[in-house]
């Protein structure tokens, strides 16, 4: 059989857009012969809508738009996906489904069973499970139509607690009970770092188990903190994988089942990866949300300058503002540093010295701190006082403001409440700061972008003399070590120790991130390129007793 994969990038509730990728898709897959052309997982109205789901326009727009699409599919079938009601007399109202449409109408729907409620996933707040398990035919071959986690089978569904049992069934084994010729999987599975191997190894070991080719459709793009890679991909019933589609952006690829012949696509380490995912990410916030133009403080330092390439390499250097705010601690080379930064990127930048205002909040509030000697409330007035300019300038020219705070600092709290963590967007607080200094030499990979003083520098703030990183933190090589095992790992202290770590760094390294839960509630939405971001996929209570 002849299969279309339409990699493609959508856009959450744009049904306009999406049905006409989706149509034009459809057209240029019947034009290069293919009987079948495959879509992601709810591809007509996005992933993931949230409680948009509990609209009923929202519902009924998504079905109005399928119908319409299945209008284009004559000489040629496609399964597209989106919410379907559930017109039984129990559970949800809604199913997540996948359609197939031929001759013009919606033929058949098959509905998701595995319902991922883990991380940022939340399905099963709006969808009820599939429990009736069918094949679809079509052209001589017996189809299955399964829809991202189905092909998990270590992921159970999850029912709603307090109701029945829990309910659990494999629906790849359901499926292959029904001797299917072909399995179509349409997915949203958003991109992270550590685990990028491990959504090939599932599809690998299904196709393997069950003996079973598998049509994987994946999804590009981002949704707000979500960076979808794509990497749809062809595996025969022997394992081996002759098609794999590009990552992080849209592609489109017609494969004979019988002779599928060989796409493959080059080998990027992770650091590589995530330069690609922070640069869609950015550019689709932007493009998504109808914004160009993007405002950012300059510091000088490694965090503010990566920021940077990545904005001008996603939105060009001429829609960049540099925002320079040197203060008395702030040394000459920091200022030289950024302007070189600027000037290499094309980024526009303005120089506005805070010393004066610092002072004046310094003057009036005298009173109050009388007898008190300075400290963290002095640095953070520096701090908050750069926040109200960089605002000032996103206010009056109607700039996206970028946070830079990394995810190592982001973690522990090293950071300013409406200071240096304003911003719409967070770019790197899913970062650790290792990782920040490797995406550095990436990008200077051929020339020197970002200049290498800000690149070697011992990390300062530069809030008070001869401040650095180091004064308050670990090394970030052991801070890392210790968060990465904490956060994405779930370790506890004792498993962290066990494993040679310091017991103090790391009793204080997890005390710094239990205490600060409250900042980071207040934070901009992160991109997310891991396995376990700050955000949605982290929900810690703000008032727990922590061990």
């Amino acid at each position: 059989m002849k299969v279309a994969l339409a990699q493609l990038n959508y856009h959450i509730a744009n049904f306009e857009s999406n049905s006409e990728k989706i149509v034009a898709a459809i057209q240029r897959a019947k034009d290069e012969g293919a009987e079948l052309v495959v879509f992601s997982e709810l591809s007509v109205c996005g992933y993931y809508p949230h409680d948009l789901l509990e609209r009923k326009e929202f519902i009924q727009q998504a079905i109005d738009a399928i119908h319409v699409i299945a209008k284009s599919c004559v000489g040629i079938a496609a399964v597209v996906g989106g919410p379907s009601i559930n017109e039984g007399s129990r559970g949800k109202k809604l199913f997540n489904s996948a359609y197939f449409l031929n001759n013009g109408k919606v033929q058949a729907i098959r509905h998701k069973s595995s319902l991922p409620t883990y991380d940022i996933f939340d399905e099963y707040r709006h969808f009820e499970p599939n429990r009736d398990f069918e094949l679809v035919e079509f052209n001589g071959k017996k189809l299955a139509l399964t829809i991202c986690e189905d092909l998990w089978d270590e992921q159970p569904t999850q029912n709603e607690f307090g109701r029945d049992k829990l309910y659990q069934r494999n629906p790849m084994k359901e499926l292959s009970e029904l001797n299917p010729d072909l399995v179509i999987n349409l997915s949203a599975s958003p991109f992270s770092y550590n685990q990028e191997s491990w959504r090939k190894d599932i599809l690998v070991k299904n196709a393997l188990q069950y003996q079973l080719p598998i049509v994987y459709v994946n999804q590009t793009g981002a949704q707000t903190e979500l960076v979808f890679d794509g990497g749809s991909c062809f595996v025969k019933a022997d394992g081996s994988m002759p098609v794999e589609m590009a990552y992080f952006k849209e592609d489109f690829y017609v494969l004979d089942t019988d002779k599928p012949g060989e796409l493959k696509q080059p080998k990027n380490d992770y650091i590589a990866k995530i330069h690609q995912a922070l640069v869609l990410g950015i550019r689709d916030y932007f493009n998504k949300m109808h914004f160009q133009d993007v405002v950012l403080g300059l510091s000088g330092g490694i965090d503010s300058a990566v920021v940077c390439a990545l904005a001008a390499e996603a939105l060009g250097g001429k829609n960049v503002h540099g925002i320079l705010m040197p203060s008395r601690y702030s040394s000459d080379h920091s200022v030289a540093d950024a302007i070189q930064l600027a000037d290499n990127f094309g980024v526009k930048y303005d120089i506005v010295g805070i010393q004066n205002m610092v002072d004046d909040f310094e003057n009036e509030l005298r009173p109050i701190f009388e007898n008190l000697p300075p400290g963290v409330a002095e640095e953070n007035v520096q701090a908050r006082t750069r926040g109200i300019l960089v605002m000032a300038v996103s206010n009056k020219f109607g700039n996206i403001l970028l946070n830079t705070t990394n995810k190592s600092e982001c973690a522990v709290g090293y950071g300013t409440l409406y200071g240096d963590m304003n911003g719409g967007l967070s770019v790197l607080g899913d970062v650790y700061k290792t990782d920040v200094y490797k995406l550095a030499r990436y990008i200077n990979r051929d020339q020197e972008l970002i200049p290498e003083n800000s690149i070697v520098k011992p990390p300062s703030a530069e809030l008070r003399p001869d401040q650095k990183d180091t004064d308050s933190l670990p090394d970030y090589d052991i801070l890392d070590a210790i968060l990465f095992k904490y956060i994405e790992n779930n370790q506890s202290p004792d498993e962290i120790i066990e494993q040679g770590f310091d017991r103090e760094t790391v009793l204080k390294t997890v005390r710094m991130v239990n205490q600060n839960e409250y900042k980071r509630f207040q934070s901009p939405p992160i991109l997310r390129v891991s396995s376990k971001a700050f955000g949605f996929g982290r929900k810690m209570p703000l008032v727990a007793r922590y061990s």
